[in-house]
């Protein structure tokens, strides 16, 4: 019978990358609405069109700025994955004596002994010399290798989602509780987020909710306090 276990190291990927875009679509957004709602009380000069524009133009420009940064920043970590392969293949191939003994050192350091680790290393080499060196010396997975575009895509769709939530909120609570309404509603969806990103990584749920809410609690009442401040003086 063959024993199997679900692991998620092949979903940390993406699962970052959603779970960060969702997060950051929701709190941006909410606090750039409550913000310019909490600055339109002082000066009663914003309307309920200008906060959905400008909550339509934060989930734009973010998605656009998630989608960039994820790409890049993932794009250099792919390159750099890419460089230390080739460097190794370039070794394998200069000196495939050293990088056997090599690899054999790094089983032994684990624990296997000296004759044993040299028989697997051996194995390992004549079966797929480049793999077993990306695995067991430079720790590359192929499940967690960087996906440029994957993250990317995943990063601006999960933005724009996280983001569309305060901007329903705003189409639905009367105009006296936009505030309060586009928080409480904000804050319940950080907790649904926190607690899906826990229960897909199978980490601990309410540990999950619990900081997603109190970071998103603490960006939107410091925008709303900056957009008094700001409404006030202006």
């Amino acid at each position: 019978m063959v024993h199997r276990e679900r692991h998620v190291g092949d979903r940390i990927g993406w699962l970052r990358a959603g779970v960060l875009g969702a997060n950051d679509g929701i709190v941006s957004t909410a606090s750039l609405i409550i913000g310019v709602a909490a600055a339109a009380v002082q000066t009663n000069a914003a309307r309920a069109t200008d906060i959905v524009i400008a909550g339509t133009a934060g989930l734009v420009a973010g998605a656009m700025s998630m989608a960039a940064g994820e790409y890049v920043s993932v794009s250099a970590q792919a390159d750099t994955e890419k460089a230390e392969i080739a460097r190794e293949r370039r070794e394998l191939a200069d000196d495939p004596a050293g990088e056997l003994a090599e690899l054999a050192g790094i089983y032994a350091a684990r624990g296997v002994d000296d004759v044993t680790a040299l028989a697997v290393a051996t194995q390992l080499m004549a079966r797929d010399a480049i793999g077993a060196h990306t695995r067991d010396e430079l720790d590359i997975a192929v499940g967690t290798r960087a996906r440029p575009v994957q993250a990317a895509f995943a990063s601006a769709a999960s933005f724009t989602v996280g983001a569309a939530m305060p901007l329903l909120a705003v189409f639905a609570a009367p105009a006296g509780l936009l505030i309060p309404a586009v928080a409480v509603s904000s804050l319940a969806f950080l907790a649904i987020l926190g607690a899906l990103g826990a229960r897909t990584g199978n980490a601990i749920v309410w540990r999950g909710m619990l900081r997603v809410t109190f970071w998103g609690a603490f960006a939107m009442a410091a925008t709303a306090v900056i957009g008094r401040v700001l409404g006030s003086a202006v």
